[in-house]
């Protein structure tokens, strides 16, 4: 939703089902549930929904109770699945056809972890992509063939559909969606409130298998902390390797193991959050845009912002901008 807009908040419905996962719950209500009074302004209307007064969660640690009926899905304008770790179990068809209705009116839908067998179980993923945990790749691929499961994901935006792997990825992909809403201004607020990281982006690898090292390698933070508040200046890999003092190839090697990505890339991604956030704040020359955030020219900061959000600089403006 626009920034200064007088529409109702977006609303943000969960279900919850026997067995589900509380973790993903704690996640969607931290994300989506929480009032921002330090944003002045609500972000989404959350709420919880269950076809069952009672509803055991996984294990039967405990109960969840005191929730809406089935029917509160039908006003979602986002509809958050269940997510249970038996994924054989069929699902109730209560629940199926809520899901089904909720696609069919356009809303959006988003599965955390096993919430992707829901989305697939209901019809509205055949043909579609998606992920889950990396633990149930093979027997989902089995179950759902018409399916493009891209197992070795954070998550991934399908438009209407979205999907996350396991645990903390569902903060991941959260996040995500509350930057794809709002911005990366408001997201960044967000991610501090949950002392998580603001952006990982949805194709980074679930799980790195990572060798104990004799000595462990030092943490990449001091260089890119030193880096983000220089953004503007011609930094390069060399520069990052220089304030790290390694070699460049042994920076290549930290940035994969510790952050699934090259330097370059990092740096352009730092790029066009910073020129988002310019934007954001009202910032209308794309040429000083460009220049404060390192990106250069305005043709760079066009091609490099659409690339990442699907946005020219104008869009941005009209959607996050200030006012």
């Amino acid at each position: 939703m626009p920034q200064g807009s007088s529409q109702p908040p977006h609303r943000v419905v969960v279900i919850v089902d026997e067995n589900s996962n509380p973790f993903e719950l704690g996640c969607a209500t931290e994300v989506f549930g929480l009032r921002r009074p330090e944003l002045g302004r609500e972000l989404y209307d959350f709420a919880l929904c269950s076809p069952e007064p009672r509803t055991p969660m996984r294990d039967g640690f405990f109960a969840l109770t005191g929730v809406g009926g089935l029917e509160l899905a039908d006003g979602a304008d986002t509809l958050i699945v269940p997510n249970r770790p038996d994924t054989q179990a069929p699902r109730r068809p209560e629940v199926l056809d809520a899901v089904r209705r909720a696609h069919a009116r356009g809303a959006r839908l988003v599965g955390f972890c096993s919430g992707a067998f829901t989305l697939a179980e209901a019809g509205v993923l055949d043909g579609r992509r998606a992920t889950a945990h990396w633990q149930w790749a093979e027997a989902f691929r089995e179950r759902f063939p018409a399916v493009r499961l891209e197992a070795d994901v954070l998550f991934v935006d399908d438009g209407d559909i979205l999907t996350s792997a396991g645990s903390a990825a569902a903060l991941d992909l959260g996040l995500h969606i509350v930057r794809r809403d709002h911005g990366y201004e408001v997201a960044n607020s967000v991610s501090r409130r949950l002392v998580f990281a603001a952006h990982r982006d949805g194709g980074q690898r679930q799980f790195v298998e990572r060798p104990v090292p004799e000595v462990p390698d030092e943490s990449l933070a001091p260089a890119l902390a030193w880096a983000t508040e220089r953004l503007d200046e011609p930094l390069t890999v060399a520069d990052l390797a220089a304030r790290a003092a390694v070699s460049t190839a042994t920076l290549h090697r930290r940035f994969r193991a510790q952050l699934d990505t090259t330097p370059l890339a990092w740096l352009t991604a730092e790029r066009v959050a910073l020129a988002c956030r310019l934007i954001e704040r009202g910032e209308e020359r794309l040429d000083v845009v460009a220049r404060r955030s390192g990106l250069g020219t305005a043709a760079n900061l066009r091609l490099r912002l659409r690339r990442q959000t699907g946005l020219s600089p104008t869009g941005y403006r009209r959607r996050f901008g200030a006012g």
